[in-house]
């Protein structure tokens, strides 16, 4: 790996301080997607920047922002360029990033070790109405019909299963970013954005977004 020119890594600090659109709570370099700055000649950079996933509609914006902070800077031509290998993962979040995430009330991504490979289940395509327990009551199972809570929660824990199945490794519970407990349930596999999930906590009865591990 090329060690950056000392321009060059102070304006990996000016790009870097950009907000991420969507999350505006952390900057595009503790969310990991901004790779690299290169200084081709006195007054023109260009950025490397990876999205959390191909097609994610906040690249565009990403790179607006980027060109303002660096033109600000003094720098007269910017191009910022997508680069999708290697690819992006939550992993590269940082530690920063993270506890602004919970901060702001959305559950970070869980951390795998280095070494551990992503998971990948497929599950169906319709929730279908859970069947009712032996010790639940046709009221409760009636309700969780209803609601379709009892079907996203069997997927929730066979998703969990197949995880640890595929990966070895169990992750740890998603907890609430309100109140802390680990006792909660899926709502919905998508939230705000693609890479959220809607969950609820079953201690605070509270909803929340958890950025999704990838």
């Amino acid at each position: 790996m090329v060690t950056p020119t000392p321009l060059e890594a102070e304006l990996l600090e000016v790009a870097g301080s950009v907000l991420d659109p969507e999350l505006p709570v952390v900057t595009l370099r503790e969310l990991g997607v901004l790779r690299a700055v290169h200084v081709r000649h006195a007054d023109a950079v260009e950025v490397e920047l990876t999205p959390t996933y191909t097609g994610c509609p906040a690249v565009e914006a990403m790179s607006l922002d980027i060109e303002r902070a660096l033109h600000s800077h003094g720098v007269r031509e910017v191009t910022v360029r997508t680069v999708l290998s290697p690819a992006w993962s939550t992993d590269d979040i940082s530690a920063e990033g993270r506890r602004k995430l919970r901060e702001f009330g959305i559950a970070p991504p869980r951390v795998r070790r280095a070494a551990d490979p992503v998971g990948v289940t497929l599950g169906p395509t319709r929730t279908l109405p859970p069947k009712p327990t032996a010790t639940g009551t046709a009221t409760g199972a009636a309700t969780q019909a209803a609601t379709g809570t009892g079907a996203y929660a069997a997927m929730d824990r066979a998703t969990a299963a197949d995880t640890a199945a595929d990966t070895g490794v169990a992750l740890e519970p998603i907890r609430c970013p309100h109140c802390g407990s680990a006792d909660t349930e899926l709502l919905s596999r998508f939230s705000s954005t693609a890479c959220k999930a809607l969950r609820r906590c079953l201690a605070c009865r509270e909803p929340f977004d958890h950025f999704k591990e990838l």
